[in-house]
């Protein structure tokens, strides 16, 4: 009887430890730019499950994605290293377009540590839920073999350029959706303004509806044991797609000329609210997630977090980030290593543990998350390069520690290095071009916008930067990936 009393007790006594650690869910944005929520200043698009979120957490004004595309950001979100040290560290892009040549981008590799393979060892149920860009399921790069006990959504980013596919994946199995295949590559003829030719591109299924039912059914099926969602949706990326109804509560007289696809992707009748409208339905999303761990009785013991890939993205497929200063009045966009390029939203939000309201000027990085989670479960986390954002999110006495430095570099494009130490930042572009170029170096304090070269006048800094670059590279594994020492002609 005693053996029976004592077995219960320690049964007990695990649910609830099982119960006291927080649940996880991590929202990452698709080129969702700095300024592009109300609670980072945006005057146009309405976002106001986001904006409550800041208005109850704590909102980050100097956070970072670790790449300012897709793939490596979230290589090296998963993985807590820097571009410098990561494995992947471009858009490596496999197959095509169509459904029958659907091959992804470069897997991730067997045995690499990650940071759901970290909660998994710590007993958390663990899911993705949205855009992959890792690898496919027939690869090392499956997310099921990656740390995922459940995924759903695209595996391949070059299928979710079309927001109306014809399937999703579910655990490496193919989901059929109610739509017919369709090529938003398109472009049409000069002076086109039928609305009836640009419907074709709305379908029945639209993929996000499908992303948050089964991120919500997940939250329901784990409420009584803890739990990490990571919800990599797609919006804002282009194609810019949204149902109908979505369109209403823009104004029409933003779209006097409707967008062709003269710059890739699908051609949208009313390109400016359209985007709006796609961040709105986002910011939806959003808010039923919310509402769900509040109906659940979950928020006090559950970290919510947002945040973008990178910034905005170029004015492709019909998006005009002019209009709507998606950048927040930063320099550069996707695909730059300037701020534009990525700096981005970070709001973190625990009610009792993170502070309403506030706002933090901490410089921080999408590759310190492994740290952080490590530090609140009190786990000892892979080697990383991130430090722990704890002590600031949750407000507490505990010395924050401080990084160093950021460091940055990407291989697309022309080769860009970009290092910030303190309030200085040095970038270093067209390094393929000539891997030796001068260092540019701006005072973020006073020229947020990078717009004043005081190399000359910081010399001690130039040869800093360039320290730590030499330093901080290891050489890639990938040969159009290695710009700053290459071996080869």
């Amino acid at each position: 009887m005693r053996q029976t009393l004592l077995l219960i007790h320690l049964l007990l006594a695990s649910l609830i430890f099982a119960q006291q650690k927080p649940n996880i869910i991590y929202i990452y944005a698709d080129d969702l730019g700095y300024g592009e929520l109300g609670c980072y200043g945006q005057e146009k698009i309405k976002t106001p499950n986001l904006d409550k979120m800041a208005a109850e957490g704590m909102k980050f004004t100097q956070h970072y994605a670790s790449a300012p595309v897709c793939a490596p950001s979230r290589c090296m979100l998963l993985t807590g290293k820097h571009s410098g040290h990561s494995y992947i560290r471009g858009n490596y892009e496999l197959g095509g377009f169509p459904d029958e040549k659907e091959g992804g981008q470069m897997p991730l590799p067997e045995g690499i540590p990650t940071l759901p393979k970290m909660l998994q060892k710590a007993d958390y149920a663990t899911a993705c839920i949205g855009k992959w860009g890792l690898g496919m399921a027939n690869t090392t790069g499956n997310p099921n073999a990656q740390g995922f006990d459940y995924f759903y959504g695209y595996l391949c980013q070059k299928q979710a350029h079309n927001y109306y596919p014809t399937h999703l994946w579910e655990n490496g199995h193919w989901d059929t959706l109610a739509n017919p295949p369709l090529l938003v590559h398109q472009k049409f003829a000069e002076g086109e303004n039928d609305p009836a030719a640009f419907l074709k591109f709305i379908r029945k299924d639209f993929a996000p509806d499908k992303l948050g039912e089964k991120a919500i059914d997940f939250i329901q099926d784990n409420k009584a044991k803890p739990f990490f969602l990571y919800l990599p949706l797609t919006i804002p990326h282009v194609s810019l797609q949204v149902p109908q109804s979505a369109l209403a509560q823009y104004p029409e007289s933003w779209d006097s000329v409707a967008y062709l696809g003269q710059r890739s992707y699908c051609p949208v009748l009313r390109p400016r609210a359209t985007y709006a409208a796609m961040i709105t339905y986002m910011d939806s999303i959003v808010g039923q997630i919310m509402l769900t761990v509040k109906q659940l009785g979950l928020e006090g013991n559950t970290l919510v977090m947002f945040s973008s890939d990178n910034g905005a993205t170029f004015d492709v497929g019909g998006v005009d980030t002019e209009f709507f200063n998606s950048t927040g009045g930063l320099r550069g966009r996707k695909m730059d290593l300037w701020e534009g390029g990525i700096r981005i939203p970070f709001i973190a939000w625990w009610p009792g543990k993170v502070p309403a309201g506030k706002t933090s000027d901490l410089p921080s990085v999408q590759f310190d998350l492994m740290a952080t989670l490590a530090d609140l479960l009190h786990l000892e986390s892979p080697p990383n390069d991130g430090i722990s954002m704890l002590p600031t999110m949750l407000g507490s006495h505990v010395a924050q520690a401080k990084h160093p430095f950021l460091y940055f570099e990407f291989p697309e494009r022309s080769g860009q290095v970009a290092i910030r130490m303190g309030n200085w930042k040095g970038v270093k572009s067209n390094m393929k071009k000539d891997k030796n170029a001068a260092w540019e170096v701006f005072d973020l304090e006073n020229d947020p916008a990078e717009t004043t070269d005081l190399a000359a006048q910081q010399p001690d800094l130039v040869q800093e930067f360039e320290t730590i670059l030499q330093r901080e590279h290891r050489n890639s594994h990938v040969k159009d990936w290695e710009f700053v020492n290459p071996k080869f002609d």
